[in-house]
């Protein structure tokens, strides 16, 4: 975690605001890295996932996605893109994003703060480096990715677990995880080789 947390620092220091990106596969871990990353450079960053662009539920079914939630075409990937446009820019006040709860799988609207001083974004999603419009947007507003893969059959496992935590029987979460969370894990693999760096097995 040490080179990690040396290549976040570095650039926290550049003098500009940076965009770190942090991706990979559902139940990679992206979020605990960069809690990690963020309890070591303290206030010189903040945390923008890019989960919180999450279709409602509401759109999901009208749409007839609720079976997809997850995929990349259940997000709004644009208005992900425009975040990401005002907080690579930098300037005055304060920007503010919407975060997304997993206990009652919907996203609140401006709940993250990014003050104008804080030199570093870290921003963590699957579709990061996904090749299709508007995704492939993203990592020309990145100034940095790092892919995770860790070990597979832990992957999977956390993954359950996670499912498990937020009320779906060990059962129903097994099934979900093979058809949704893994096809979605599919397409994120094939991504690995546009990162900056890919961090193997267990960063810490």
């Amino acid at each position: 975690m040490a080179e990690l947390f040396a290549r976040a620092r570095a650039l926290a220091e550049t003098g500009r605001r940076s965009v770190l990106g942090i991706t990979g596969a559902p139940g990679a871990g992206k979020g605990t890295v960069a809690e990690a990353v963020l309890a070591e450079l303290g206030p010189a960053a903040v945390i923008v996932p890019m989960d919180g662009f999450h279709l409602a539920n509401a759109e999901l079914d009208r749409l007839g996605l609720a079976e997809r939630k997850g995929a990349p075409e259940t997000f709004d990937a644009a208005g992900y893109v425009a975040l990401l446009r005002r907080l690579r820019a930098g300037g005055r006040g304060t920007v503010y994003a919407p975060r997304f709860h997993r206990e009652v799988e919907e996203s609140f609207a401006a709940e993250i703060a990014v003050p104008a001083e804080v030199p570093l974004v870290i921003t963590e999603g699957n579709y990061l480096l996904l090749d299709r419009e508007p995704w492939s947007q993203v990592p020309g507003l990145l100034d940095e990715c790092w892919y995770l893969a860790p070990d597979e059959e832990l992957r999977v496992r956390r993954l359950i677990d996670r499912h498990v935590r937020h009320g779906r029987t060990p059962e129903q979460a097994r099934r979900w995880v093979l058809r949704s969370d893994e096809r979605n894990a599919g397409l994120v693999a094939a991504t690995s080789d546009r990162a900056d760096l890919v961090v193997r097995g267990d960063p810490g």
